[in-house]
């Protein structure tokens, strides 16, 4: 009988395409959402509405990102990663040419908010889990680089995306990112599946595997929902991400009341969480700066610790499934709660910026408690050999 011999993770090779790719994958979806709060005064002085109103368009976008999570892992499961992030692509292509069309604001609820945020998740989450599974002992380098991808091309759209409204309009703006993200299908259409290459298809079946009925894929592992550390985590990445994305939004109209020039706002390419108290230039770039890195050691360390605690296989469900999570509470509680509730009735940004810090504060006391189930549990194992 001859046993299969499909290939292990390679650690390099192929895998670095496959890493540049995902850099590519980052900048193209979740830097272009972070870009966001650019067109946030835009639209709301064309349509003439209260904040909390025009929130809902990052917010819809938000959410979708991560409600559409587990369908993201549920059609890379019947297909493949590479299927996935060019349908997710496309998605991302029409939602931004048909929110260029400017029809009414319910109209971008559906074109930037539904279509773009289910675009980025379809392309986010299989570009994450292609990278799993390339790499082993490379895997925390491999997922530093993929995620630094989002940092870099925020600094790198907030100049330019800013000099395409001016240039051309909000409207115009959007027509050309949309042009832009169409290059995430040349990022799927790279992704090639590791089970491809170098394996020789005679010795990956024998005759008795042949005759053998294929075994079902899980979708969803319900063994997840009874681990205490997992649910923790998913609340520690509820409350993180809210403090993340609230910034995001409204860095740019604080700015704007502050009087600064927007040109050297987006210069500083990242969100600040002490940004209420402080009005000058040189202190705003401090805190930012070391916002950003802090934020990115977060965000490069985030996927590796669920990766850390299942096997590559189940990456896409555990990421599916925590992603849901946040989508009903980010997208849908977040921005609409610190543009309604502290923007609009306050009549200042600052009270956004303090939910913020107040949602990151209160997520590294679930990352403590996490931390402490995990160790108790390596301990139980040494004890009991």
């Amino acid at each position: 009988m001859v046993k299969s011999s499909r290939p292990g993770p390679p650690d390099g090779g192929y895998g670095w395409v496959v890493v540049s790719s995902a850099f590519l994958v980052m900048g193209l979806t979740a830097a272009v959402l972070k870009n966001f709060g650019l067109f946030f005064l835009e639209i709301q002085s064309h349509y003439g509405v209260l904040s909390s109103t025009t929130s809902w368009v990052t917010s819809t976008a938000i959410a979708m990102f991560h409600l559409g999570a587990p369908a993201a892992s549920v059609l890379t499961l019947l297909f493949s990663q590479r299927v996935v992030i060019v349908v997710g692509g496309l998605l991302c292509a029409s939602g931004m040419l048909l929110a260029s069309l400017d029809l009414s604001l319910p109209w971008l609820y559906l074109s930037m908010g539904v279509l773009q945020g289910t675009g980025i998740s379809f392309s986010w989450i299989p570009a994450n889990s292609m990278v799993s599974h390339y790499f082993v002992h490379w895997r925390p380098v491999a997922y530093a680089i993929t995620s630094s991808g989002e940092c870099v091309f925020t600094i790198i759209f907030s100049l330019f995306f800013q000099w395409l409204i001016e240039t051309y309009s909000w409207q115009g703006a959007l027509l050309i990112i949309g042009g832009l993200q169409l290059n995430l299908c040349v990022c799927g259409a790279l992704m090639r599946p590791l089970g491809n290459q170098n394996q020789d298809p005679r010795d990956s079946v024998d005759s008795d595997a042949a005759a053998a009925p294929p075994k079902k894929k899980m979708i969803f592992q319900c063994s997840l929902l009874k681990k205490p550390e997992l649910l923790l985590y998913i609340l520690f990445a509820i409350l993180a991400a809210t403090g993340f994305f609230i910034p995001t939004l409204f860095l740019v109209p604080f700015a704007n009341s502050l009087g600064l020039m927007c040109v050297v706002v987006m210069l500083l390419g990242v969100v600040l969480l002490l940004l209420p108290i402080i009005h000058a230039y040189w202190p705003i770039l401090l805190f930012s700066a070391l916002y950003g890195f802090l934020f990115g050691c977060v965000v490069a360390i985030h996927v590796t610790s669920i990766v850390d605690h299942c096997d590559p296989g189940g990456v896409r469900q555990r990421t599916g499934g925590s992603s849901c999570c946040l989508g009903a509470s980010v997208g849908f509680i977040g921005p609409p709660a610190a543009g309604h509730w502290l923007v609009d009735r306050t009549g200042t940004y600052s009270a956004a910026f303090y939910l913020s810090g107040f949602c990151s504060f209160l997520s590294a006391l679930f990352v403590v408690v996490v931390d402490y189930l995990v160790q108790r549990k390596k301990r139980q194992r040494i004890s009991a050999r």
